[in-house]
């Protein structure tokens, strides 16, 4: 994913359209790891059948590679529950039955924040190369994107910055293992900037729909 790099096979279960609640819907992906990790993990979820995807802005969305998908969720899930930032979403979630080219684009397109997961699994999955160009180049064709695009190193697995594709490295990254981590998880994701997207994209969906209309 730059967030995942995934075919939809991966997830067997996809999540029902809905708006998410904070806890996510449930459905099954093989992790490899550990013998624990490697059976399959079960990720249970709050299923909200209502509005598509599309009908949902999000605070952010993490791309991600198809093996870290539990840490998708655990700092989907750090963000909404101890930072409030909410709604988000994981790349993995966002519901199957078009192209995954175009899954990414609405993905983007509909979060005022890409959240990139570096680890050592995105950097061997070449569909994940391909999400972090694309994301970068939407952020620098659109301007209400500007300063968008964040990437992430988890405490464990991270990718070394040595390891980091060199477009990547020109943006100031979170790490979870700054002792100032929290803070800089506090300025970066502003009201104001979520706002301002919000209503551009308000706007967008009401031009489409208009057009629609004619």
């Amino acid at each position: 994913m730059m967030g995942i790099c995934h075919s939809r096979k991966d997830c067997r279960n996809p999540p029902c359209p809905e708006k998410q609640t904070g806890k996510s819907q449930q459905y099954h992906s093989s992790i490899p790891g550990n013998k624990a990790e490697e059976k399959e993990s079960e990720i249970h979820m709050e299923p909200n059948y209502g509005a598509s995807e599309t009908d949902v802005f999000y605070k952010f969305v993490i791309l991600h590679a198809n093996t870290d998908i539990l840490e998708a969720l655990r700092f989907k899930d750090m963000l909404q529950d101890t930072f409030h930032i909410q709604p988000g979403i994981i790349f993995a979630e966002l519901p199957a039955g078009q192209s995954i080219m175009k899954t990414l684009e609405d993905a983007v397109n509909s979060s005022a924040w890409t959240i990139i997961l570096l680890t050592e699994n995105f950097v061997r999955e070449r569909w994940c190369e391909f999400q972090f160009h694309a994301t970068l180049i939407n952020s620098i064709n659109k301007l209400h994107k500007y300063n968008s695009v964040i990437p992430l190193r988890p405490g464990k697995n991270y990718l070394p910055r040595e390891k980091t594709p060199f477009i990547l490295k020109l943006i100031n990254a979170l790490e979870e293992t700054n002792p100032t981590f929290a803070q800089h998880v506090e300025k970066t994701f502003q009201e104001s900037q979520y706002q301002k997207q919000f209503a551009i994209w308000k706007d967008e969906k009401a031009a489409l729909n208009l057009n629609g209309q004619n």
